[in-house]
């Protein structure tokens, strides 16, 4: 059965057990069916959806008979947008207020006595600690620093993937000459009398700069994506609450021209602020104490790798689901732009007021543990990568594979063998080598494995179900010959 839809008409979709709801988006035949339990679309049955298009195969012969239809304006989990029309999602509004108080409240416990992760501040700043115009000019200058070096010519430029209208984007791979270049200009200054080492007392108002600045950014980016068309909008913010839209981002890859902002902001500011913070922090030291310790040497080093490594794949930044399925909004801009360089910077800044001594036996086991991590993780991170690329290269032709329905293959032996994601194993050992510098006597250092392996864990319940969606029964046989999801017989 069928019926034509005008734009924006309501449309009802009933069955055996299933109800849905939805919004048409544009003139749009919708083809009504009775089969699907639940909420969602469910993968097996011979059921799936992809970029808001349903395919059913019946029959049990070789070629089977297909049934295809379109959810107009809807993601994969268009019954989940449905419910949020319905009821404003309260968690949104309250992440926008929880994530700035909590990196506000590590800031602030960082530098006390003693340093409570769990416990209050020690005071609340008022607006003059908050405030300052010279911390907002810093940090658009950064911006504009960052934004300039972005356009500047790419040593390669690289195709995103397929989006819903079959067009690929293109993006600059230049995050590490970037990072070069903004290296040699912090040594010039540096060696030119810029006082860096001020910039640890600056840290809460260039905080609440960068906070205001991503929430302004946010707004800019809601506003851009009303006018942008249904084909460029995300499938998870696109559910027609404003609060929910705002956080997650309507709009998945929001441009001006070949000015990517949501590809920018994945890596380059936040990333190469975390680092610039880092050195800061370090010459602070050196200036109290006479020379860094070597805990803070450890973590500036472990940092700047990771920094320095994520810089240099750039290019694999393209496949992962920040980039390929979620909207640019709120959760990704204040992640990127204040988040990552104001909280992952936590080890360093608790060690500038918290020093804490360190031997050379006890240095190099936290160096070998850093060493395993990030050899797990590049390991893991190439042979995904290579095996993207060209399934035929030498170094990954002789890996078993499950072939799935989609024409592409699951890795089922190397490192995706041991586990389902083994690059979030080694970014959890790499987390906990960056805090075993800090001692055990505090907590507050060890906030970042604490709240990467949430983020981990819940990042990767998501991807195993947009697999479960993509490769359904192929996923599933994945799933029975690779048990254990990130930890080896634990987890």
């Amino acid at each position: 059965m069928e019926r034509e839809l005008r734009r924006g008409q309501f449309w009802e979709r009933r069955g055996r057990g299933f109800v849905g709801t939805g919004q048409s988006t544009e003139s749009e035949r919708v083809f009504e069916g009775t089969w699907g339990r639940g909420p969602r679309w469910k993968s097996g049955q011979g059921l799936r959806a992809e970029n808001g298009i349903w395919k059913r195969t019946m029959g049990t012969n070789a070629e089977g008979a297909t049934e295809t239809g379109r959810l107009p304006g809807l993601g994969e989990n268009w019954g989940a947008d449905a419910r949020r029309r319905r009821h404003p999602s309260p968690g949104a509004a309250a992440l926008m207020l929880v994530l700035p108080a909590t990196m506000f409240h590590l800031l602030l416990v960082a530098r006390s006595g003693p340093a409570r992760l769990l416990g209050p501040p020690p005071y609340l700043p008022g607006p003059e600690a908050l405030w300052s115009p010279r911390a907002l000019q810093l940090v658009l200058a950064w911006l504009g620093l960052q934004a300039a070096l972005y356009l500047l010519p790419a040593r390669k430029v690289a195709e995103g993937q397929e989006l819903k209208n079959k067009s690929r984007l293109r993006y600059p791979i230049n995050g590490f000459q970037a990072l070069v270049v903004t290296t040699l200009l912090v040594g010039l200054g540096v060696s030119a009398g810029l006082p860096l080492d001020a910039l640890p007392e600056m840290l809460l108002p260039l905080a609440f700069a960068a906070t205001l600045t991503a929430f302004v950014f946010s707004l800019l980016l809601y506003l851009k994506a009303l006018v942008a068309p249904a084909s460029a909008l995300a499938p998870g913010g696109n559910s027609g609450n404003p609060i929910y839209d705002f956080f997650l981002g309507r709009e998945l890859n929001p441009r001006i021209s070949s000015f990517d902002f949501k590809y920018f902001c994945e890596l380059r500011p936040g990333l190469m602020a975390w680092v610039l913070i880092n050195l800061a922090l370090l010459l602070k030291e050196a200036e109290l104490r006479g020379s860094p310790s070597l805990a803070m040497w450890l973590v500036n080093g472990f940092q700047l790798l990771y920094v320095a490594d994520a810089l240099w794949h750039e290019e694999a930044v393209l496949t992962t689901m920040d980039i390929t399925h979620d909207g640019f909004g709120f959760m990704l801009a204040f992640g990127d732009l204040a988040w990552v360089p104001f909280t992952y910077s936590l080890q360093a800044q608790f060690l500038l007021y918290h020093p804490q001594p360190l031997g050379l036996p006890m240095a190099s086991v936290i160096c070998l543990i850093n060493a395993i991590g990030y050899y797990v993780f590049r390991g893991a991170n190439s042979q995904k990568n290579t095996f993207r690329k060209n399934p035929s290269d030498p170094r990954v032709a002789d890996l078993e594979t499950i072939p799935t329905a989609t024409g592409r293959q699951l890795l089922v032996s190397g490192w995706w063998g041991m586990v389902r994601h083994p690059n979030y194993l080694g970014d959890l050992i790499m987390a906990l080598a960056w805090s075993l510098p800090c001692g055990v006597s505090h907590l507050l250092p060890y906030f970042y494995l604490f709240y990467f392996t949430a983020l981990l864990v819940h990042r990767e319940a998501r991807d195993e179900q947009q697999c479960l969606q993509k490769y359904g029964l192929a996923w599933r046989e994945y799933c029975k010959r690779v048990p254990y999801r990130i930890l080896p017989y634990v987890y």
